[in-house]
This record gives structure tokens, sequence and C-alpha cells, in this order.
């Protein structure tokens, strides 16, 4: 038993510092699309309906930016205390392109000159900058929600702002849904999943026809 386990290890090890399918170094190359337009595209909506807002206010979140009602937003915030959408308060903002670059420059490095290892680390770290971001965006809004001043017009008691589907606050109806860009980065992190998938059993293959190809 103990054989077969480090055999399958050696084998897995084999795999992991072999060089990728050709096609999926073309494929590799072609993912750098979907990494570009998720800069081009809001990560996140965060939509506000209320009786006197018959329309709605609408916030678009990108990866350098934040668009729509701010104005009109800011000033609601204010009356019950929270802190005004600006660049300062949304600093966390501005390494996120810095990332996104970082990934487009491993993906054209394990493209040209990676092997199976390199895109197991490049599939690793995409999920971890994935996670981080989320979970960024997360411990944001909740400083947003529990971060008030006490001197503002309206008290309103700590609360935690809908990060995913809708919520009642108050009187206002919050949605909160992942837009384009979190789209074409989700896309980008599954198919690394795909041909890793791939690039690991062709290898496996491989491996299999050695021994007969020897026999023979």
């Amino acid at each position: 038993m103990e054989s077969t386990v480090s055999e399958r290890l050696t084998r897995l090890d084999r795999i992991l510092d072999a060089g990728l399918v050709t096609r999926s170094r073309l494929l590799l190359i072609a993912l750098i699309a979907p990494l570009l337009l998720s800069l081009t595209a809001p990560l996140w909506v965060m939509k506000f309906s209320a009786p006197q807002y018959p329309n709605g206010l609408a916030l678009q979140i990108y990866a350098h930016t934040v668009t729509g009602d701010v104005q009109e937003i800011n000033t609601l915030n204010h009356y019950i205390g929270m802190r005004h959408l600006d660049r300062a308060a949304l600093s966390d903002l501005d390494w996120i392109p810095f990332a996104i670059g970082i990934l487009v420059l491993l993906s054209l490095r394990v493209a040209a000159i990676g092997d199976v290892r390199s895109l197991v680390d490049l599939t690793v770290l995409c999920f971890y900058f994935s996670a981080f971001s989320f979970a960024r965006f997360v411990y944001k809004l909740y400083v947003f929600g529990h971060d008030l001043d006490p001197r503002a017009p309206i008290t309103v008691a700590p609360f935690m702002p809908g990060v995913l589907g809708t919520k009642q606050i108050a009187q206002f109806t919050t949605t909160s849904v992942p837009a384009a860009g979190s789209f074409w980065l989700a896309f980008f992190g599954l198919s690394l999943v795909v041909l890793l998938a791939w690039n690991v059993a062709s290898g496996w293959t491989a491996l299999d026809k050695a021994p007969r190809a020897a026999a023979q």
C-alpha cells in the first residue's frame, strides 16, 4: 500500500514538472482578455430603493473607482453618521488593478516558459486574490455600517450593509450583487482550473502509455 502511494506521488511530481500542453499555452494567453475586461466593467453593483426615491439610487464599484449616485448617497449617509464615499475611504481599490496586472504578467510567463507546477501556482494565486478581495470588501462594508458618528442628526444602531442579495435597512431596500467585472474574473479562475485538469490528465495518460511503449 505504501509503495502504491509513493509511486502515485512520484508520478504526480513528474506530471507537475512536465511542460504544458501546447494548446493550453495558447488558451492561457487568450485568457488575458477577460482579465483586462474586468478592469473596464463594474465588479459589484449596489442599488437602493425607498418611497422618496421611486427611481432608486445605485453605486457601481469598479476595480479603480466608484460611480453612480455617489453624491446623493453621501448626503443620506451624512444624516446617519456614515463616512463619505471618497478615494480616502476606498483606498483599498488602488491595489486591485495592480494585482490584476500581476496576474496578466504571470499568465504570460506561464504560457511562455511555465510547467504544470507553475500553472498550479497561478491558479492558487488567482483564487487567493479573489477570496482576499471579497473578504476585504465585506470588512469595509462592516466598517461603514458600524463606524457611525454619534453626533449625526439621526441616530441609528450599527448595522451590516447588504453584501449579497436584498436586505432591508430602515426605509431603504438594498440590493447588492456581483457585476460583469466579477464574472470576468470568475471566468478566468474557472478556466485556469479546467486548463490545470487538462494538463494533469494529459500527463497521467502519457505516463501510462510510456511503459507500454518501452515494452514494445
